[in-house]
């Protein structure tokens, strides 16, 4: 499965999730920034936590505003896998 693993300004979870999938369960992925605007064709987004934004700044209204979720969006609206884990849930809802 090809994964795409969103990275944030600050954020610190990413690495870690591309280790988790790259590494350990040998999947294909990669980074697709948040200024991006396409998904590169991955099967899979995953928008992980540790953000610099922290809790209190409201993440996903942050978030939001980059380019990359607007393809987010669309991919999920149209059934494509999406997966959010700590703040990239927070994003999601």
């Amino acid at each position: 499965m090809k994964w795409g693993v969103v990275r944030f300004p600050g954020s610190l979870d990413d690495g870690d999730a591309m280790h988790a999938l790259a590494d350990v369960m040998g999947q294909d992925a990669r980074i697709l920034w948040h200024k991006d605007e396409s998904l590169d064709g991955v099967e899979c987004v995953l928008l992980p936590g540790g953000f610099s934004y922290g809790d209190y700044l409201r993440t996903g209204a942050i978030a939001r505003f980059s380019p990359i979720m607007k393809s987010v969006a669309k991919f999920a609206a149209d059934g494509g896998l999406v997966i959010g884990t700590c703040n990239g849930f927070q994003i999601l809802c």
